[in-house]
């Protein structure tokens, strides 16, 4: 199963009011576990960087001025989600509806929002009451953020990729113990997944003569009432 765990970063709120993507970041899960393929792309917003996203985010008009469009790089995008993964995000509602006005601005196929999976929902559905946010969810499950000083969409989704791993159960499908990256879907497609076999033959008993004769010696001491010596009716 590919998962892509996703973040952009805005010159504001609301595409309908002119804001712009800024940046996309996101990395790609196979089975739950990073394959170490990765998006990340800053974008000119053909606008003024408001000065209350720029400290947010660190990105001002001098450095976004000679990136790409959003034009330039949609294709790509599309080709890196594909059409077959979830897409992972946090507060969801917020970057599909960026998303989707930039595709739409240029032509592009949008993006089904039921593709999209809502970490904020998860959280507050598993932690009712408790805050949600991406730095408070990290401190909850002690995950390292201290190099979260700006918002930077790819560290937010390299960040959100580990959130979501503790949010479904932990990281026990890979343990962290694998050498060898996971295979994409890509990379996995010609060849069939490995999946744990009943055991040929049943392990040989490790209990000795001697010990089965002791524990029923034992067993024989504790009387007609003994749990060992009742029958089912």
């Amino acid at each position: 199963m590919r998962e892509i765990v996703l973040d952009t970063e805005t010159t504001g709120f609301e595409p309908s009011e002119g804001h712009r993507i800024v940046e996309i970041g996101a990395v790609e899960l196979f089975n739950h576990v990073p394959t170490g393929r990765t998006y990340h792309q800053y974008i000119n917003p053909e606008r003024a960087m408001p000065q209350e996203a720029f400290q947010v985010h660190g990105l001002g008009d001098d450095f976004l001025r000679d990136k790409p469009k959003f034009a330039a790089i949609a294709q790509d995008f599309l080709d890196f989600i594909a059409d077959d993964a979830k897409l992972v995000i946090h507060n969801a509602a917020f970057d599909m509806k960026f998303l989707n006005a930039e595709l739409g601005w240029v032509n592009k196929p949008l993006i089904a929002n039921d593709r999209a999976l809502d970490t904020l929902l998860i959280a507050r559905r598993k932690f009712p009451g408790s805050p949600a946010s991406l730095d408070a969810l990290c401190r909850r499950f002690n995950i390292d953020n201290t190099s979260r000083t700006l918002h930077g969409a790819l560290l937010d989704s390299e960040i959100l990729a580990e959130v979501y791993l503790e949010l479904i159960g932990g990281r026990q499908p890979g343990f962290g113990l694998s050498i060898e990256p996971a295979k994409s879907a890509q990379q996995s497609q010609n060849s069939d997944e490995w999946r744990p076999k009943p055991r040929p033959a049943p392990l040989p008993a490790r209990v000795t003569a001697a010990e089965t004769e002791a524990h029923a010696a034992f067993v024989a001491k504790l009387g007609e009432t003994a749990i060992w010596n009742r029958r089912s009716s």
